[in-house]
């Protein structure tokens, strides 16, 4: 029997890790997977502005596990951004998997907007996970639903989101041969 393959993720939140997890396993289901998380610096800001550096950190933390757990089979960096659209405050993810060979997969989650009272706080320099725990009266709200569950109250997660953009970042790995 094969060993499964060794997934490092770039954080220990354990939402990004069953996510990753959960990604691999859906885009992969006859191939077993085992996924750990490791902290990485994002090398960006706390709270990401724009889709630009929320794709930079999640590069960056993929990039930095290559080093750190050089076993893994895969790297991947997942990192949570905000941006400024027409004066609504827009949330999504960026993730970024590299192979142990050296190629690179990347996709975004769904975008969606945040209440003004979000934004309001975000924009006084409070990190998006603690402006949703003071609006909704959560706790942790990053660890668990995130401010999408808190918003669609739990129809969407901040797991089940990132499971999508996983699994559009491993369409480069599914695919190899339209990606070479």
């Amino acid at each position: 029997m094969n060993s499964p393959s060794k997934i490092a993720v770039g954080s220990k939140n354990p939402v990004k890790i069953k996510s990753a997890l959960a990604g691999f396993q859906s885009m992969f289901p006859d191939q077993d997977f085992s996924a750990e998380g490791f902290d990485v610096a994002s090398n960006v800001s706390d709270q990401p502005m724009s889709c630009d550096e929320t794709l930079r950190g999640a590069s960056n933390r993929a990039q930095a596990l290559r080093e750190l757990a050089p076993a893994a089979n895969f790297f991947v960096g997942i990192e949570g951004g905000i941006e400024t659209i027409g004066g609504t405050l827009f949330a999504n993810a960026w993730i970024v998997i590299i192979d142990a060979a050296g190629k690179i997969g990347s996709g975004r989650s769904g975008s969606f907007a945040l209440p003004p009272r979000v934004k309001e706080l975000v924009e006084s320099g409070v990190e998006l996970g603690f402006a949703n725990d003071e609006v909704f009266k959560e706790h942790n709200s990053k660890q668990q639903g995130g401010a999408v569950g808190s918003l669609t109250g739990g129809v969407i997660t901040r797991q089940s989101l990132y499971v999508h953009a996983i699994a559009l970042a491993l369409v480069a790995f599914k695919q190899s041969d339209l990606f070479d």
